[in-house]
C-alpha cells in the first residue's frame, strides 16, 4: 500500500491505496501550517483506520498549490522516513502529452485524472474534476492528452454571487427540484446546479462534436455529487479517480 496525497486549492486528501481498496480522508487547505502540523494530520489519518506506517512502501504527491509542495513531502518524510514521489509531466504515464502547447504547465491533477480514466474508461474518455475550478478534459482513442476547458467552480460561483449582490443570501447546496423556483433561494440553487449541469452538458457536447466522435465521461472532485444527476449525459460518478490515477503513476515511476 503507498500513501497518496491529492493537494487541491481549498482540501488536501490524504489516503492510503492499495490493490484491495481505498481508504481517503480530507483535511482544509492552509499555507500556514507547518510540515509538523501536517504530519500529525497524516498519522491522525493512519492512527484512526488502524493503519501502521511500517506497512507503507512508498508516498506519492500531486499539487497543485506550489507554496505547500515542499511542506507537504517534509511532513511525510517526518512520518514515513522517506521522500515521495512528485507527480509532474516529467514522469512515466500510460497518456502522452505531446499534444499539449506547454507540457510542463498541465495540473498534476489532470494528469492522474487523465492517467486513472484512461486506464479505467473506454477511451476516447472526458474527465470532469469538480473543485475549486471544474475542468472538463479529454483523453483520445491513441491516449494523448488533448487539454480541455476550465470553469469557475461551483462554490466560487455561488460565493461571487452571494457576496456581489446586497438581497442574495449564502445558501446550501441543495437540489430545488425544478429549474422554475418560486423563492429567492430556492431560484439560486437552480441557477447554480442546472446553471453548472447545462455548462457541463454543452462543453460535452461541442467536444465530442470536434472528436468527431462520442466519449465515456467521468466525473470526480467534491462537488460533483451535486451536479452529476442534473446532467443529461450519462456520466460516471468517481470519488476515488484521482487516488487511483495515483497508485498507477506510482507503480509506473517507483
Amino acid at each position: 500500500m503507498i500513501l497518496a496525497i491529492d493537494m487541491g486549492n481549498s482540501n488536501i486528501k490524504i489516503g492510503v491505496v492499495s490493490d484491495s481498496g481505498i481508504i481517503e480522508e480530507r483535511v482544509t487547505t492552509s499555507v500556514d501550517k507547518t510540515s509538523m502540523e501536517y504530519a500529525m494530520d497524516i498519522m491522525a489519518i493512519l492512527g484512526f483506520h488502524g493503519i501502521e506506517k511500517n506497512k507503507i512502501e512508498g508516498a506519492v504527491i500531486s499539487s497543485v498549490v506550489p507554496p505547500l509542495t515542499g511542506t507537504i513531502s517534509s511532513a511525510v518524510r517526518k512520518v514515513l522516513g522517506f521522500s515521495p514521489l512528485i507527480v509532474s509531466y516529467k514522469l512515466k504515464t500510460s497518456i502522452s502529452l505531446r499534444r499539449m502547447l506547454y507540457p510542463e504547465k498541465v495540473g498534476a491533477d489532470l494528469i492522474i485524472g487523465a492517467e486513472a480514466a484512461w486506464t479505467c474508461f473506454k477511451a476516447p474518455v472526458i474527465i470532469i474534476n469538480m473543485g475549486t475550478a471544474t475542468t472538463i478534459t479529454v483523453v483520445n482513442r491513441e491516449g494523448e492528452y488533448l487539454g480541455g476547458a476550465i470553469l469557475p467552480g461551483l462554490k466560487v460561483s455561488l460565493n461571487s454571487l452571494s457576496s456581489n449582490t446586497a438581497q442574495l443570501p449564502s445558501i446550501s447546496l441543495e437540489a430545488p427540484g425544478r429549474v422554475i423556483a418560486n423563492n429567492t433561494v430556492d431560484s439560486m440553487r437552480s441557477g447554480i446546479l442546472y446553471g453548472n449541469a447545462g455548462q457541463i452538458d454543452g462543453i460535452i457536447d461541442r467536444m465530442e462534436a470536434e472528436l468527431g466522435e462520442s466519449c465515456s465521461i467521468v466525473a470526480t472532485g467534491g462537488l460533483a455529487r451535486f451536479v452529476v444527476p442534473l446532467c443529461l449525459h450519462d456520466i460516471v460518478l468517481d470519488r476515488e479517480l484521482l487516488m487511483k490515477g495515483l497508485l498507477r503513476i506510482y507503480r509506473l515511476n517507483r
